[in-house]
């Protein structure tokens, strides 16, 4: 643990220099000079009224906090309820591979059929999870991890796909306000962590109230139907309920063209 803490710190500072001498803070060469900053209480009121930020940021919060459930839990279930402790190291490692070599595909995909269509890539960890729930398998758990590894790299990338998106369609409906941009980052950032601290909130309430003890071999059957419950029921409700409201998200690949042609005549 002091090694992979000094790893990740080590980590952190390297992101930290290349970002401080590699990147340049640079005014908007677009903006007028009558152009104001919009002051940071007054941006985040608007942020919050703007409707294609809202539904976006809904939808993310709740597919964030089924994902950071079906993450959090997933070693637990493995140990204590599908008798895989022994593999759960190599499930992990096939989650996070299948996460990082996705992520072209899903790059393509989008670029071809458009971001709301490959929001539907998040939902197959649903039908894989609640297979291994209730068939508990070997086979079928390296199945779900590399499935959830595709759907995990999709809720990771489509946000940062489709904010930039909203950031322009705010700019059109707001032409003399400049600034906005770190609002909207930095406000979706804020409701990022809070659906990982949601959903590390259920999880541990959950098992607590159902008594669940660290350290022992055998957990009672109510810890285990609560952690089939975290692994396969409550991420399938928050990622089906967080794609409906994503229905309603406004900006199609249609009207996107036309807020870059919009732009484009402004400046």
């Amino acid at each position: 643990y002091m090694i992979a803490a000094g790893v990740i710190g080590g980590i952190y500072l390297l992101g930290i220099i290349i970002l401080f001498l590699g990147v340049k803070e640079k005014d908007d060469p677009y903006a007028l000079s009558s152009d104001r900053a919009i002051p940071f209480c007054k941006g985040l009121g608007l942020t919050v009224k703007h409707g294609p930020y809202v539904k976006l940021t809904a939808s993310f919060l709740l597919i964030s906090t089924a994902v950071q459930l079906e993450q959090s839990n997933f070693v637990l279930f493995c140990t204590h309820a599908a008798d895989l402790r022994k593999h759960f190291q190599y499930l992990v490692v096939t989650i996070l591979v299948s996460a990082a070599v996705s992520i072209p595909f899903w790059q393509k995909f989008l670029q071809r059929f458009g971001k709301k269509r490959t929001a539907c890539g998040i939902s197959w960890m649903i039908p894989f999870a609640v297979m291994l729930v209730t068939i508990p398998n070997l086979i079928l758990a390296y199945i779900v991890a590399f499935v959830s590894g595709l759907s995990i790299a999709a809720s990771q990338l489509l946000p940062w796909s489709m904010l930039p998106d909203v950031v322009d369609n705010f700019r059109l409906q707001n032409p003399h306000g400049k600034g906005h941009e770190t609002i909207f980052y930095s406000s979706y950032v804020f409701f990022t962590k809070m659906s990982a601290g949601i959903g590390l909130g259920i999880s541990a309430a959950g098992l607590e109230f159902t008594g669940y003890k660290p350290g022992i071999c055998r957990q009672s059957k109510d810890v285990i139907l609560t952690l089939k419950i975290l692994i396969g029921a409550v991420p399938a409700v928050l990622i089906l309920v967080g794609l409906f409201i994503l229905l309603f998200y406004p900006i199609t690949e249609e009207s996107r063209k036309e807020t870059k042609l919009a732009l484009e005549v402004l400046r």
